[in-house]
């Protein structure tokens, strides 16, 4: 294998050339100021913890693996693969780094290139894994057959992953945040009903319990007799089924009351963190 090597801060910083197979248009360094972030990016947090790590490991060893780039027309460059690389050598001063400068290629291959290469190195959490394939979906139109042979995953996994993103958003944060793994998400997501899940999803916080715990739990919850409730007024279909679409677009309770043209939507949210994210979703909506 071909090495080549860089001096970078009065140092000899050795980096692994790519396989020959790969379709390269050069292999050079660039400046960090030409390389603009990757918008298809399915990553969306980076621990400054970690950052700070890798930053050090790279001012003592350079950057081992060349990130990759595809040219703009503009003198830039627009990053494809290797982002916390490149924040990392940015904290650690680096003014240039390796790259492997490709062929331009589609819009859809750039997101793909940066999702596998991210779930392959394990560094999405469940819920930025489970919105990278949404995105996939919905703007590239793929089946989830298809994800599941890109990403050489069981069909079954990728639809376990995707059903993530129907639990309320208070729970989908733990899960991205690790407070409970996505094995506790998959028993939640067995109980029917929002206000179900929130009460399940505190009690196995307060309680600690693991995935298996929670998931006989669930069974048990399930498997109660069902309380004989006095009959209520049936709510109008139209106003059903318009709580039942915009508790799914925003992944909360949410309460609408008519009083012929009037009326009123009540959305319930748990933080100022929540609050934000219905706004965003609400602006999504606006675009």
């Amino acid at each position: 294998m071909d090495i080549s090597t860089q001096e970078t801060q009065n140092q000899e910083v050795k980096f692994v050339a790519p396989p020959p197979n790969l379709p390269v248009l050069n292999f050079t360094e660039l400046s960090v100021d030409l390389i603009k972030p990757n918008p298809w990016q399915p990553r969306k947090t980076f621990a400054p913890e970690s950052l700070s790590e890798l930053a050090a490991s790279i001012r003592e060893h350079g950057i081992l693996q060349p990130l990759v780039v595809i040219p703009e027309g503009d003198g830039t460059y627009q990053l494809i693969v290797g982002e916390r690389r490149l924040r990392a050598a940015k904290l650690a001063g680096l003014p240039k780094v390796p790259v492997i400068v490709r062929d331009a290629v589609e819009e859809r291959h750039k997101l793909e290139m940066a999702l596998i290469e991210n779930i392959q190195r394990h560094n999405l959490d469940p819920i930025e894994e489970a919105t990278a394939y949404q995105q996939l979906i919905d703007e590239y139109h793929m089946t989830q057959e298809e994800i599941s042979k890109k990403m050489g995953k069981h069909r079954t996994t990728v639809t376990n992953t995707l059903r993530l993103l129907h639990l309320p958003l208070r729970i989908q944060r733990a899960v991205a945040e690790g407070t409970i793994s996505e094995g506790h998400g998959r028993a939640i997501m067995t109980l029917p009903g929002m206000e179900k899940q929130l009460a399940f999803f505190e009690s196995i916080v307060k309680e600690s319990l693991t995935v298996r715990q929670a998931e006989e739990r669930a069974r048990e919850i399930m498997d109660r007799p069902k309380v004989q409730r006095a009959p209520r007024t049936p709510q109008n279909p139209e106003t059903a089924a318009l709580e039942s679409e915009l508790r799914g677009k925003l992944g909360t309770k949410v309460k609408v009351q008519k009083n012929g043209e009037t009326g009123r939507i009540t959305i319930e949210f748990y933080s100022s963190e929540e609050l934000n994210g219905f706004l965003d979703k609400i602006k999504k909506l606006e675009e």
